[in-house]
């Protein structure tokens, strides 16, 4: 008997229906539960698992109801990804319209705002719900392009009957997150779509890079408006005294005066003018600019006393961190790592070294610049909350996690020994005194 190949997207590049076939009884063995010669790639087999925990059914369609066309237009004209779409189109659309593929752009919620490419191929699409409006997340359509690469947070093709539910299998997708420059916060996904026998393995990589360049677009209109309102604040805190500080609509530092630069001050959710407490700058003034925010400090805070901090990894995708305390209350939301970092402190109270967080993230202690560069963005939110030598959270600070309902569900992008085995505990919700 022939050796079965180690990657089945290899044996596709030349055999596409034999491919197929062979993926076909994979995915029919291990959805019962037996033993098969070619396991699924472990990026599929982990979600094949997240979905049968979740419940979603692999023998039928489920479509969530799709949104109304005054919604769809209303999230496009929030989205955060609408600036790139002029990159995702000459990156992607030439070549996907003559490979019989379509592009789709999906928000952070997985929900189809943008679907352009062949229209042979956008027709076929409509018969399986990929359309505008519609909700691909992993958690309701099962394993796919959109919402798999959402969950993971890395880019992933699904192939054939890799797909979760049986009536995807002849459609073949290449999904890369797009993550925010800034904070590595999801924006969205974009997909490159098409029928099982326009399947091509480069196909990943070249979607994953024109991913890669619209966060590098992103990048630079961020730091150009930061540059338009850096001319603003010059006049503006020339005529000040004291210290103060220019951020634009979220709290990203244009210009200080007065006082150190920190990248990023974090303001309030719905940021108002008047007096506030701001985690980085203790007690200010807020008062609004073309743009942003003028920061002014000078009065000290009230004394913190023991604070609080509630560290919510229940909701998937919607991690956060909330403070409360003497000096007043506040929340920030978590990107994927700072998530898994601050739940690493949390088991660890009595701190962790950058060597050891480095191998508990990555398992190489070596990498301890990176963890170094992640604690300091964490410390801008978190400030006085944090110690460090080792990292730990401060000593009086009563730290309370809210895991998910089924513990295999807790920050599944994570492969950190502590979070698996946090994977194999129980769940609602642990306090760490």
């Amino acid at each position: 008997m022939a050796k079965a190949p180690r990657d089945v997207t290899q044996l596709a590049a030349t055999d596409t229906a034999l491919a197929a076939r062979m993926l076909s009884e994979v995915r029919s063995a291990a959805l019962a539960g037996q033993r098969t010669r070619m396991p699924p790639r472990p990026v599929i087999g982990q979600s094949w698992e997240r979905m049968l925990r979740g419940g979603v059914d692999p023998d039928r369609d489920f479509r969530a109801g799709l949104l109304t066309r005054e919604e769809v237009e209303r999230r496009r004209e929030t989205s955060p990804l609408r600036p790139v779409l002029p990159v995702l189109r000459q990156g992607l659309l030439s070549v996907a319209d003559v490979a019989h593929h379509i592009m789709v752009v999906a928000d952070a919620d997985g929900r189809v705002l943008w679907r352009e490419g062949s229209p042979s191929v956008l027709r076929r699409a409509d018969g399986l719900g990929f359309e505008l409006g519609a909700d691909w997340g992993e958690d309701v359509v099962g394993t796919n392009g959109v919402g798999t690469p959402a969950v993971v947070r890395r880019p992933v093709q699904v192939f054939a009957s890799e797909h979760f539910v049986r009536s995807h299998a002849a459609w073949t997708c290449a999904g890369a997150p797009i993550t925010d420059p800034r904070d590595g916060r999801l924006l969205g996904v974009v997909d490159v779509s098409g029928p099982l026998e326009t399947m091509h393995p480069a196909t990943l990589a070249w979607v994953d890079s024109v991913a890669k360049l619209a966060e590098a677009r992103l990048r630079e209109r961020h730091l150009a408006s930061l540059e338009r309102l850096r001319a603003v604040a010059a006049p503006v805190l020339a005529r000040l005294g004291g210290r103060a500080a220019v951020v634009d609509r979220d709290g990203w530092t244009a210009a200080v005066a007065g006082m150190p630069y920190t990248p990023r001050i974090v303001l309030p959710k719905s940021p108002s003018a008047g007096r506030r407490w701001l985690p980085a700058v203790g007690l200010c003034r807020l008062e609004p600019l073309a743009g942003g925010w003028l920061v002014r400090t000078g009065e000290e805070p009230a004394g913190q006393g023991a604070a609080r901090i509630a560290l919510d990894l229940a909701r998937p995708r919607r991690w956060s961190v909330a403070v409360s305390g003497g000096a007043g209350s506040w929340n920030h939301e978590l990107s994927p790592r700072h998530a898994e970092l601050l739940y690493l402190l949390a088991v660890h109270r009595a701190g962790r070294s950058a060597a050891e967080l480095a191998e508990d993230v990555f398992g190489d202690p070596a990498r301890r610049v990176t963890v170094r560069a992640e604690m300091s963005r964490v410390r801008r939110y978190l400030g006085a909350f944090l110690e460090h030598r080792p990292y730990r959270f401060g000593q009086d600070a009563e730290v309370e996690v809210a895991l998910p309902e089924d513990p295999r569900d807790l920050l599944p992008h994570s492969t950190a020994r502590t979070v698996r085995n946090g994977r194999e505990g129980a769940g609602c919700r642990e306090r760490f005194a």
